[in-house]
This record gives structure tokens, C-alpha cells and sequence, in this order.
């Protein structure tokens, strides 16, 4: 049994955009990430530094949101998969969790060093 349909430009879109509108409606953390990335993206606007400086920095922002989406995703699965306590459900989406902290301290990190020493 096949379900992957057939590769379609407008409806891969479609399925992408239906993605991150029900991650903006479902999930807390992305939502105030996504809040948080819109002043983080004024301040690179503003912020007097180098265009590399400026490109590691939104990249980095832009990272914290794709790995919380991806994050949301192993949830959405551990959570059709079972709906009991179990140990390796709960290791899945403890490391998700940790895969978006790293992210967010990169960002940290690299805010901080452009701050300091830019």
C-alpha cells in the first residue's frame, strides 16, 4: 500500500502552508516563537553590523522555527502512535525538546557575539 500521492508543485504547497497554519493554531511555543522572530528580525533591520553578521543571525532565528516545527511533528507522531506513558515516547519528545533549546542558545550565542564583538 502507496500513500504518497503523486508529486504536484501547487498541492505540495498547499499541504506546506495547511502545515504551518495548523502549527500556528495548535502549538504554543511556535506561536510565540514566531512573535518573538518578528522583533528579532526588526532588530537585524536596525542593528549597525556587517550583511554577514545580519545573514547569521537571521539564519540562525529562522532555524529555531524549522526545528520547532519538526519538533511539533515527532509530538504529532508519539502522540498517534500511543496515548500511554511510555519511556521512549517520552525520550522522543524530551529530545525534540532539546534539539529547539540548542537552537535557541545558538541564537543566543550568536546575538551575543555579534553584540560584543561586531
Amino acid at each position: 500500500m502507496n500513500n504518497k500521492p503523486k508529486y504536484h508543485l501547487f498541492k505540495n504547497t498547499k499541504y506546506a502552508l495547511d502545515g504551518l497554519k495548523h502549527a500556528f493554531k495548535t502549538e504554543s511555543s511556535f506561536k510565540l516563537e514566531l512573535f518573538a522572530a518578528v522583533f528579532i528580525v526588526l532588530g537585524i533591520i536596525f542593528i549597525d553590523v556587517s550583511l554577514i553578521y545580519k545573514i547569521a543571525l537571521f539564519i540562525t532565528g529562522i532555524l529555531v522555527l524549522i526545528v520547532e516545527l519538526i519538533n511539533s511533528a515527532i509530538e504529532n507522531v508519539v502522540d498517534l502512535v500511543t496515548k500511554e506513558i511510555h519511556p521512549l515516547a517520552k525520550n522522543a519528545k524530551d529530545i525534540g525538546s532539546t534539539a529547539v533549546m540548542f537552537c535557541i542558545g545558538l541564537h543566543v550565542i550568536i546575538w551575543i557575539v555579534v553584540l560584543l564583538w561586531a
